[in-house]
């Protein structure tokens, strides 16, 4: 019971407990060159560049998938937008060597999907550097309004 009287649930235990993350499904692994140009005056890479080997990362699976504004799987004028990124940093990315982003696929909705990022360099594969997401929502590009996911889309991601 509260101070007030009321009834107060008891926690559930862990085995009980709703699923909080959501099932994420590996659709895409990119490799992607660690540029001299990455690093700061701190001898390690950016943190916005996380952010644009994420971008290079889900670019590559929309173009892998002929996602791209030219592609044949959605219709003409339409698209995706990212409307929300973050990323944790675990550790420095540093040059020379590559890192290895695996995205992953969760959460579709009527117009959304969220991709997952995990960042590895090839000189430590077994270890991620970097954590990060993107949620995107498909637009129709001229009215710059949401729409469906396009069947295709969904069946592709599905598919994965």
């Amino acid at each position: 019971m509260s101070e007030s009287g009321a009834r107060v649930p008891e926690a559930l235990p862990i085995q009980n407990r709703p699923m909080t993350q959501h099932i994420r499904k590996l659709v895409h692994t990119e490799v992607i060159p660690i540029r001299w140009g990455d690093m700061d005056a701190a001898g390690h890479v950016n943190n916005t560049v996380y952010f644009r080997y994420m971008e290079q990362a889900r670019v590559g699976w929309y173009e892998r998938m002929a996602l791209n504004e030219n592609g044949s799987a959605v219709p003409a004028g339409c698209g995706p937008v990212v409307i929300s990124t973050a990323c944790t940093f675990l550790r420095a990315l540093r040059y020379p060597g590559d890192v290895e982003v695996k995205v992953f696929v969760s959460d579709l909705g009527r117009s959304s999907l969220t991709t997952h990022y995990e960042m590895r360099p090839s000189y430590d594969g077994g270890t991620i550097y970097a954590e990060g997401q993107a949620k995107g929502c498909w637009i129709d590009m001229n009215r710059e309004k949401s729409i469906p996911l396009p069947h295709a889309v969904r069946e592709l991601v599905e598919a994965a």
